[in-house]
């Protein structure tokens, strides 16, 4: 009986549970490097004003979440170099950057069928979400634009281009 116990033994010493799937940094950090460059590209002549990298992690079970801030609008800061910003100033700002919130949202379900594309070893039924916070002055109109958004789907939905788009959600907070 002992003989016996120590073949089963040695039997299930050699073997090794399969691995989960990881997904590297590199991978990850590729997908950041580009989405910086979506968001610093996606109109040169007037750009969303990115406050720092994007960055992504991978949750084991859950999937992907990557995290970037940005201002709608490349604006100047008060200074005393500067006049004051007006009321009239303040108005166009704001409408400038309500327009630009569905391009940003846009730009951002792009970007989540991007990183779909590129992540093979996120498992397809693991989520991929991107999250952008934005940045507001203390100074400006911020009535009626959202604080953060983000948009989200599992990663063979997007891979599905029949279900890619009633796929993503989008929240707004």
């Amino acid at each position: 009986m002992t003989s016996l116990a120590v073949i089963v033994g040695l039997l299930f010493a050699g073997h090794q549970p399969a691995q989960q799937q990881r997904t590297s940094r590199g991978a990850l950090a590729g997908i950041e490097s580009n989405f910086d460059q979506r968001f610093e590209k996606f109109n040169i002549a007037d750009p969303f004003d990115l406050l720092g990298n994007t960055r992504g992690v991978y949750l084991p079970g859950y999937g992907v979440v990557f995290s970037a801030e940005l201002n709608l609008v490349v604006t100047a800061n008060p200074s005393p170099f500067r006049a004051p910003f007006t009321k009239q100033d303040i108005a166009r700002l704001h409408a400038h950057k309500l327009e630009r919130v569905p391009q940003l949202k846009q730009i951002m379900r792009e970007m989540l069928i991007t990183a779909a594309t590129s992540l093979d070893n996120v498992a397809p039924n693991e989520q991929i979400v991107l999250a952008v916070s934005l940045f507001h002055f203390s100074w400006e109109d911020a009535s009626g634009l959202p604080g953060q958004i983000v948009v989200q789907a599992q990663r063979q939905q997007l891979l599905n281009g029949a279900t890619r788009e009633s796929a993503i959600r989008t929240e707004e907070y």
